[in-house]
């Protein structure tokens, strides 16, 4: 998903998305160790999905500090 998309997004529907990422990449690596992945290319994709998220949640929660502060 695009950074736009994502940050159309509320910080909940965010952390859900990033469990559910963890938890595939958690199986990418699984697979990997055990020979099974099919798609290789989909472990970078995911640790670069999660970063981007993360990024996105701080940015938001920077955001909430500045206007609180």
């Amino acid at each position: 998903m695009s950074a736009q998309g994502l940050r159309d997004k509320t910080p909940d529907q965010l952390r859900d998305q990033l469990v559910q990422l963890k938890k595939e990449a958690f199986n990418l690596r699984f697979q990997m160790a055990t020979g099974e992945v099919q798609n290789p290319a989909r472990i970078r994709q995911v640790r670069r999905e999660v970063a981007r998220i993360k990024t996105i949640l701080n940015e938001k929660a920077a955001a909430a500090a500045s206007v609180e502060a």
